[in-house]
């Protein structure tokens, strides 16, 4: 019976197990599956230019967190960290007094308490028939997703948005307020425009086009290094030097459904503010947590929050037992 599981290899997810284990508590830990991770948002995050030290990591999140993991093996807590890896989990039972973690590996495993980590994607757009076509240009953020993190890298350049809801014209009026960069553009790739009035009303006063013909081709060199543009299949071509991906989010809440946490109209799990769930035990840190910002400082901030409250509580019936 472990006190404390935490599902999830990102940001929130190390930082959980990490403070877990200097807490002096035993950490049950699954990462995921190769096939998880390829899913995950954490593995498309390259350098973090909003955060400090993180700028000479190739890979912003994961370079770090391999460090902390290697850190912990080799730390006089070591024997603290039940690292399962390669390793994910496939179902989730609430008992009375614990939790069954079934993992991908069909071993059934036993905690007290869980830490859910297991964040969310962004929905990529349909290009050619396939969301592939984008995959180069996301890996070299000359196509982005994160306003709040990469927002800065449209400054004096060409800059597209693809997305046709109220959030993408948001996401396109802000770049406009903040960094008035030229030739900035809406594709909404085939999809009708579903702004609200408001939205409608400064994209207009903006000047900014909305193009509504299906993204027939991505001009662009070198691997998606240098992205040139989009050929519509109107014939049209729009000149952008880096675009914007704003179609929402695939939100990994399927272990919170199973054991019956309350989530939110988006998908996103409800907590209190130490990111307790409706369900006894159950804790959400990170990018699946309702009403919080989806940055590796929140997440990580969230992530000790959540352990320290069940480390008072393990703590408090130690003392009681004594």
């Amino acid at each position: 019976m472990h006190p404390v599981c935490v599902i999830g290899g990102g940001s929130a997810g190390v930082m959980a197990v990490l403070r877990t284990v200097l807490n002096n508590d035993d950490c049950l830990f699954f990462p995921g599956t190769p096939k998880d991770k390829k899913k995950s948002r954490a593995l498309w995050v390259r350098k973090v230019e909003n955060m400090p030290a993180h700028l000479e990591y190739k890979r912003g999140i994961e370079e770090p967190n391999a460090e902390t993991l290697k850190w912990i093996q080799e730390s006089a807590f070591k024997e603290k960290l039940h690292l399962q890896k390669n390793t994910g989990v496939v179902a989730l039972k609430k008992l009375e007094t614990h939790f069954e973690i079934t993992d991908s590996k069909g071993v059934v495993h036993e905690a007290r308490y869980v830490i859910l980590c297991t964040g969310v994607m962004d929905v990529q757009p349909v290009i050619k028939g396939s969301i592939e076509t984008v995959f180069d240009y996301a890996n070299a953020q000359t196509i982005d997703y994160c306003l709040i993190c990469d927002g800065h890298h449209v400054l004096g350049k060409k800059t597209g948005v693809i997305g046709h809801t109220n959030s993408a014209a948001w996401v396109t009026i802000i770049l406009h307020e903040r960094y008035q960069p030229p030739g900035l553009t809406i594709l909404t790739n085939g999809e009708k425009p579903e702004f609200a009035e408001d939205t409608k009303k400064l994209i207009e006063l903006y000047n900014i086009p909305v193009k509504t013909s299906p993204v027939k081709e991505i001009l662009g060199e070198e691997k998606g290094k240098i992205l040139k543009g989009f050929l519509l299949e109107s014939g049209e071509e729009i000149l952008t030097d880096i675009t914007f991906v704003s179609l929402g989010m695939i939100i990994y809440n399927e272990l919170a459904l199973q054991v019956g946490a309350n989530v939110d109209e988006r998908g996103f799990v409800k907590t209190d503010e130490n990111g307790l769930t409706s369900v006894n035990g159950l804790y959400v840190a990170g990018d699946l947590r309702a009403n919080s910002k989806k940055q590796i400082y929140t997440a990580w901030d969230q992530a000790v929050t959540s352990v320290n409250s069940i480390n008072q509580k393990l703590r408090s019936e130690k003392r009681s037992q004594s």
